[in-house]
């Protein structure tokens, strides 16, 4: 284990301005989870275990929680952008820093390309004869000039993004108690049971309940740049998973109650579904309206921590030393420009392969969110060994889920992309790990 001070690896992220406050935190991480995994993935998941995706996403929810208990504790401790990979690099080794860095950082690289890729298909609701590559290009447009202004206006449009989604989904959970009252819970055994795919369908499910859930810990990530860390980063932590815990499993179960499983497991977002059948004057426009806001929060969101990572690597050595340079604003507007990569990839796919693009993209960004999380909890177990204390039993078994979780993506078609993607990209890294005295200036 490296000697090195952690603060000499905090000192070298420096530059980055605190504008953050602890609000601004909470709905950067509540902006970044409810998005097109929510409001499209959630169909999917419908899919693969019917009714009993309530218990995939509640088994989402523990590890999440268990997660959350880790990056609160590491993060008061280290508020830095480089967050769990800096953590990595410290408390286990440097290469396992890196590796950490560089998966999370293509992970959302390809997260932001299914969001983009989603917002193409929301815009054909108003727009049929548009091609998709100008709302492409002209929504990202201006969500990359949003990132590369001051952290304080990113802030203030990621706030007022996530406020409206979060009021639209109190909105869509009151309605559908109300629709829920009259019409009552048969839809839940009606269509072949509670678990008519089987427990081997509920937990494949739990795959993309971690991809629904994914952002969460961009709390950490954006802590370097909080006003006050400390005490911004614990309320933020409480109020996240509190929210997304209540958000994402009362709507599923409001819409199993509402619309048969088969209904609502077809690729069209439940949402839509579920609206059409209220019979609300507009239901269907206002939706698709609050689906879109929620594609390009998250996107907006994704972009400012994947350029964040960037920046962490650069400054850490292990990425070309401009994508660590700053603005006069104190934006790394290079590593920004890098990490929009996954925005011309979304292009080329949806072109490409419009019928799959989504999947394909959530199959591939799977590997580096899975990784990621289960080194978080590897961290947090030598972080606690490092300080003399007794590691909880919760950061192990979150490691162990998480590689469980991992191995079913090899026996499930949907997800075969997944390892097939992530571990020869994991031998690449660290090949070029070796190499990089010969590659990096």
């Amino acid at each position: 284990m490296s000697q090195q001070p952690f603060d000499a690896i905090q000192n070298r992220e420096k530059g980055l301005h605190r504008g953050l406050s602890s609000g601004q935190l909470t709905m950067l991480a509540i902006g970044g989870a409810i998005g097109t995994g929510l409001f499209l993935g959630s169909s999917f998941a419908i899919g693969f275990a019917g009714p009993s995706v309530i218990l995939s996403y509640a088994i989402g929810a523990l590890i999440a929680l268990m997660l959350m208990r880790c990056l609160a504790e590491m993060t008061v401790a280290h508020p830095t952008s480089g967050s769990f990979g800096a953590w990595a690099e410290f408390y286990v080794s440097p290469l396992a820093g890196y590796l950490v860095r560089y998966a999370y950082w293509s992970c959302i690289v390809f997260a932001v390309g299914t969001e983009v890729t989603a917002i193409a298909v929301y815009m054909r609701f108003w727009f049929p004869g548009t091609p998709g590559w100008l709302w492409i290009l002209g929504f990202s447009a201006v969500l990359i000039g949003v990132n590369a202004r001051n952290v304080k206006i990113f802030g203030a449009v990621e706030y007022a993004f996530s406020s409206l989604k979060v009021t639209a989904i109190l909105l869509f959970i009151l309605l559908g108690a109300i629709t829920v009252s009259g019409t009552g819970l048969a839809n839940y055994t009606a269509y072949g049971g509670f678990f008519p795919k089987g427990v081997w369908g509920m937990w494949v499910a739990v795959i993309v309940s971690i991809f629904s859930y994914l952002s969460i810990e961009m709390i950490a990530v954006a802590a370097g740049e909080a006003e006050d860390p400390q005490r911004a980063i614990t309320k933020a932590f409480q109020s996240t998973v509190a929210r997304l815990v209540i958000f994402y499993l009362l709507t599923l179960a409001i819409i199993l109650a509402i619309v048969p499983w088969p209904d609502s497991g077809k690729g069209e977002s439940p949402f839509v579904t579920v609206m059409a059948r209220s019979h609300v004057p507009y239901a269907a426009a206002v939706v698709n309206f609050v689906i879109l806001v929620a594609a390009l929060s998250a996107m907006n969101s994704q972009l400012f921590i994947t350029t964040r990572m960037m920046f962490s690597l650069a400054r850490a050595g292990q990425a070309p030393s401009r994508f660590g340079q700053l603005s006069s604003n104190g934006t790394p507007v290079s590593a920004l420009l890098l990490s929009s990569v996954g925005i011309a990839l979304a292009s080329l796919l949806n072109a490409l392969y419009p019928e799959t693009a989504f999947t394909l993209m959530m199959a591939i960004s799977m590997f580096g969110a899975m990784f990621t999380w289960l080194m978080i909890f590897v961290t947090h177990v030598c972080f606690r060994r490092y300080h003399h204390r007794t590691s909880p039993w919760t950061s192990p078994f979150g490691a162990l889920l998480m590689a469980a979780i991992l191995l079913t993506t090899a026996f499930t078609a949907e997800f075969r992309m997944t390892l097939a993607y992530g571990l020869p990209t994991l031998a690449l890294l660290t090949l070029i790990w070796k190499l990089r005295p010969k590659i990096l200036p």
